[in-house]
């Protein structure tokens, strides 16, 4: 499994946490038994090819959005510094199952904007970033790269199968 879509990130590893190989991650899923339940994950740095790796254990930093978790084979800081700075990977087909009205992040990538339903293209979601809150990163027919909040009152209709989304940005937002 090497194609890039085959392969969600889940998290970024970083740093160590103590002496006995533990590993902070900071997620990109709001699913916590993907740090927490043991079993196959995936490491990838930069753009080489991942790498498996087993889950031990985790746990959630109390009040915070960090975990902590332990691989098996990582047994030092050493060791565990040695992988801080990797992505940390499930296969794509490891999606949980969503309600109604949810999304995967990730499945957001590549949508046209539009400002009405059936209106044109006004730009296309290039990213996602995280700020407290979802943020949607579209870059503008003309170039111009924005920040929009992924709230219900801001991108009230979402169309996966059309590839489209709908975007009622307050005024001047677009032109931060």
């Amino acid at each position: 499994m090497s194609r890039k879509d085959s392969w969600l990130t889940i998290g970024k590893l970083v740093g160590a946490q103590g002496l006995r190989g533990e590993v902070k991650v900071n997620p990109s899923s709001d699913f916590p038994e993907r740090f927490i339940n043991p079993g196959e994950r995936w490491l990838q740095k930069n753009t080489e090819e991942p790498s498996r790796i087993e889950l031990k254990s985790g746990r959630q930093l109390p009040g915070k959005s960090i975990y902590i978790v332990s691989f098996i084979g990582i047994t030092d800081r050493n060791k565990a510094e040695s992988i801080v700075g990797n992505k940390l990977l499930v296969p794509s087909d490891q999606k949980p199952k969503l309600k109604e009205g949810e999304f995967h992040l990730v499945d957001l990538l590549g949508l046209k904007a539009k400002f009405t339903q059936d209106g044109s293209d006004v730009g296309e979601v290039i990213d996602l970033t995280s700020a407290g809150n979802d943020l949607l990163v579209i870059k503008l027919v003309e170039g111009k790269t924005v920040l929009i909040p992924f709230v219900k009152e801001i991108v009230p209709v979402i169309n996966l199968k059309q590839g489209w989304l709908l975007i009622k940005p307050p005024p001047g937002l677009l032109e931060l």
